[in-house]
């Protein structure tokens, strides 16, 4: 079983780097992965279904991040669900530069906002709540979600120049400021994260 879905996930990579994410068809990835069709409908729906598998042990990656985290206790790093998307696609570069790059489609910035935006919404709802701030959750995730994800996409449509802790510190520099604002934290220049160039590779 997971040959099977290795063999379709690379099959889908190369077509989407080739084609494009909407001129593919189910038998265009059956061809490539020299699967039958019952075998592939006995795994996925449909090729959007084989899409989002591509996401599945991201979700679990932020799962695992927050829930190692403590509700209520003020965070060192209020972004750092964010750690886990970036660390995730450099991992998987060559499938995020067929998803996420230039020939990949909204399906798939779509469910990456859905998934990102509930892991901080639940990460920093606590936080919020703790400090009584008037800005609801929901608003803070879904601001801060489309500039990750604003900055993912720069970061795979320019080849990936920099690791992954490297750009989860861009990020941080720019969003950790406003978040601690919201929840009532010091934001001065000790408090703010630094980029450091050891961390460029």
């Amino acid at each position: 079983m997971r040959r099977t879905r290795r063999n379709l996930t690379e099959a889908l990579t190369d077509l989407i780097l080739e084609r494009g994410y909407e001129a593919i068809t189910v038998q265009d990835i059956l061809d490539r992965a020299d699967i039958g069709r019952s075998t592939f409908y006995a795994h996925f729906r449909d090729k959007e279904a084989l899409l989002l598998s591509c996401f599945d042990d991201l979700r679990d990656d932020l799962r695992r991040d927050l829930d190692a985290m403590t509700p209520g206790v003020e965070p060192h790093d209020p972004g750092q669900p964010s750690i886990a998307v970036f660390a995730h696609a450099y991992r998987h570069r060559r499938v995020y530069r067929a998803l996420c790059g230039r020939h990949g489609g909204n399906i798939v910035y779509g469910h990456l906002h859905t998934l990102v935006a509930h892991a901080l919404r639940m990460h920093l709802a606590p936080h919020l709540a703790a400090s009584g701030s008037p800005i609801p959750a929901e608003a803070m995730a879904e601001f801060y979600t489309s500039g990750l994800l604003g900055i993912l996409t720069w970061w795979v449509n320019q080849g990936f120049p920099h690791g992954p802790a490297h750009v989860a510190q861009m990020y941080g520099a720019m969003a950790n400021p406003g978040i601690a604002a919201a929840i009532g934290r010091p934001s001065d220049a000790e408090t703010r994260p630094t980029i450091s160039n050891a961390s460029r590779h």
